[in-house]
């Protein structure tokens, strides 16, 4: 099979664990009898230095070309005063929206091998943690209208969170289709109590659940969310929410897994085209130091080959290539623990292709 991959290699720490990730494909490959095809597409800090524009059109129209999109990470201080639409995140988001990308899937679950990096006791950690939060992801504040103005002598800044029907639904169908494939249960977060948007979610999403009747569905408020996640985080199996909401969630839920660094993520439209990326920023304090966790980038390219390109055979390699790393005890920096062995990106990077081989 021959794909055509676009690569986003981004910036600080984003080109060492992109090579990482490049690596595990060819070895795929090569392995399986496939062709990949990479197509650079700078984005970020690195288009801002070399084209003047977070997100060049070339950039976009090879990413809109390509059978997918593998993304590391962008931004840094460095442009950190940059105007706001020329900030390297704002090309990630023109990017999104540019490639009709509209549900994030982050799964939260625990490595039994990195049990002792989760910051949660035992005795929650042993229910297990094995979820996901399915985020919408171009609606919402971060999309809606943004103005400040000076109204009495003093600044007045709004961010506007909207959402019409249909958004609300195509995000609750992901979320649906997801949990059958899992233990068929759907947790709807919103803040119904307060805001007029997560009514409509709310309303909307019940609605969908009438189709889907296999599967359980429950409604939590978003803070008593953030409070369930460390205290039970046993309890969810899908949870789906609004963008604002699924930022920061997604966040925490990484953190109780032991390391940010060990988490992918898939951004998903109506077709088979998607943008898969760690969730970990660009880290610019280590990079260059050949420090960096590579797991998370390398599991996104797993990712990529499950749900993009219908690869599960090799996806379960590269997931059981990372697995049985970690069972004989390597880890990067931000894993280690005492016993283990500490591995730098290129040497994890190696490691698991060798286990793929």
């Amino acid at each position: 099979m021959k794909k055509n991959i676009a690569i986003i290699r981004g910036d600080g720490i984003g080109p060492e664990i992109m090579a990482q990730a490049v690596a595990v494909l060819d070895t795929v490959a090569e392995k399986y009898g496939h062709t990949f095809t990479y197509m650079d597409a700078p984005m970020g800090g690195e288009a801002i230095d070399r084209f003047g524009d977070p997100l060049p059109k070339s950039s976009l129209e090879t990413c809109l070309a390509s059978d997918s999109v593998l993304l590391s990470a962008v931004g840094g201080p460095k442009w950190d005063n940059m105007p706001k639409d020329l900030r390297p995140e704002r090309g990630l988001l023109r990017l999104r929206a540019g490639l009709g990308l509209y549900a994030n899937l982050r799964p939260a679950r625990l490595f039994d091998e990195l049990r002792d990096a989760s910051p949660l006791k035992s005795s929650i950690i042993d229910k297990g943690v094995d979820f996901v939060v399915v985020r919408e992801l171009i609606g919402g504040a971060y999309f809606g209208e943004h103005s400040t103005e000076k109204l009495d002598g003093e600044y007045y800044a709004k961010d506007i969170m909207g959402y019409s029907e249909h958004e609300i639904e195509r995000i609750a169908r992901v979320a649906f289709e997801t949990a059958r494939k899992r233990r068929k249960k759907v947790c709807s977060v919103d803040k119904a109590n307060v805001l007029d948007s997560s009514k409509l979610w709310r309303k909307i999403v019940t609605k969908v659940a009438e189709n889907y009747p296999d599967v359980i569905l429950s409604h939590m408020y978003v803070d008593n969310c953030a409070m369930q996640i460390v205290r039970d985080p046993s309890q969810f199996d899908v949870i789906v929410t609004e963008n604002l909401f699924g930022d920061i969630l997604s966040d925490e839920a990484s953190m109780i897994t032991g390391s940010i660094g060990m988490i992918p993520s898939s951004s998903l439209g109506d077709g088979t085209r998607g943008l898969y990326e760690p969730i970990h920023g660009s880290a610019p304090d280590i990079a260059g130091t050949d420090s960096a966790n590579p797991i998370g980038m390398i599991l996104s390219a797993a990712m990529m080959l499950r749900y993009s390109f219908d690869m599960p055979e090799e996806a379960d390699a590269v997931e059981s290539a990372v697995n049985s790393i970690l069972q004989e005890g390597f880890r990067t920096g931000d894993t280690m623990s005492e016993g283990k062995m500490r591995l730098g990106c290129i040497d994890t990077g190696m490691a698991i292709c060798e286990k793929i081989k």
